[in-house]
């Protein structure tokens, strides 16, 4: 049998599987993400040769890997913000060299679109974009089927998107990012603000009665147990979401839109607020069908499927 793997490299593991033709896990392999581009390069190769070993019977023809970071379209890492020191780093050409196979590299967010796109919640359409909603703020779109990646491989840092003249400041250099008002760190923000100001008290208690230990986290939890302040504090959330989100259904008109990373598993306390902000944002709402908001499928998988099944495409396919 035929398989391709997939290496998907997150902040604190890099989660590796090997894929059949028709998008079966075979098997998997983790590890803890190392410090420096030299501990990279041995836990990718590594993590691969193991999952050889796992599937030896079967003919292992690819391997797709997302990285953190902009991936020109020869599989270079440009930049990275995790990475600092592989600024330029040629992964796919080394990476093929060690391995003695093809080797495709993209960014983290567009596999795991990809992996959504043809084996997950955005299976069955051709027009969808994803949001990944964790720490920061990614995501990916595909049209027609083709992961759009625009002129150099940069497209789909949908994250750092401008929604707000002179707001907030990003890390990426930039002020007003999308992703400043609509992540995980957006909602520990807001949490804090609405702590400090005495309207979150269970969120508060949650935090052990410190303002600055107040997280994301402890906000889910109490709305997970009805705490309205926590809920409100997801609607907001939900708006800000649904900022961006519009903006790019303006643009690309998707039939689906997928929201992943940790936030997603808040379910309809987030995307319940998303979806009713996102139906009076977009141009023409009481003309045209509502677009589906829907959590991903494949949770953590995601990357790495999606990593090994975009390296079973032609490189052309994915031009977009």
């Amino acid at each position: 049998m035929a398989i391709t793997l997939g290496l998907d490299v997150g902040g604190t593991k890099v989660l590796g599987v090997a894929v059949d033709a028709g998008g079966t896990v075979r098997a998997e392999r983790r590890v803890s993400t190392p410090v420096g581009l030299d501990g990279l390069r041995r836990a990718l190769v590594e993590a691969a040769e193991a999952l050889r070993a796992d599937t030896a019977g079967d003919e292992t023809r690819a391997v797709g890997v997302g990285l953190p970071g902009l991936v020109d379209r020869q599989g270079v890492l440009r930049t990275g913000p995790h990475l600092p020191e592989a600024r330029m780093w040629p992964a796919a050409a080394e990476l093929g060299h060690a391995l003695g196979l093809p080797v495709r590299v993209d960014n983290d967010a567009n596999v795991a679109t990809w992996g959504e796109a043809r084996a997950g919640a955005g299976r069955g359409v051709g027009h969808v974009v994803m949001v990944t909603v964790g720490t920061g703020l990614g995501g990916g779109i595909v049209v027609d089927g083709t992961l759009v990646r625009g002129a150099n491989g940069f497209a789909g840092e949908i994250g750092h998107l401008p929604v707000v003249s002179g707001g907030r400041v990003c890390p990426c250099g930039q002020a007003g990012c999308w992703e400043r008002y609509a992540s995980g760190t957006a909602l520990g923000m807001l949490a804090r603000e609405a702590a400090a100001a005495g309207r979150a008290p269970a969120v508060l208690a949650r935090a052990g009665g410190s303002t600055a230990e107040v997280s994301g986290e402890h906000v889910t939890d109490a709305a997970a147990e009805g705490d309205r302040a926590a809920i409100a504090l997801l609607a907001e959330l939900g708006h800000w979401l649904a900022v961006g989100l519009a903006g790019l259904v303006d643009v690309f008109d998707p039939e689906r839109i997928v929201v992943g990373g940790g936030l997603a598993d808040a379910g309809d306390l987030l995307l319940g607020p998303t979806r009713a902000a996102l139906d009076r944002m977009v141009m023409g709402h009481d003309v045209r069908p509502s677009v589906p908001v829907v959590p991903a499928a494949l949770g953590e998988r995601a990357g790495a499927i999606g990593a090994a099944l975009l390296a079973r495409e032609p490189v052309e396919s994915a031009r977009g």
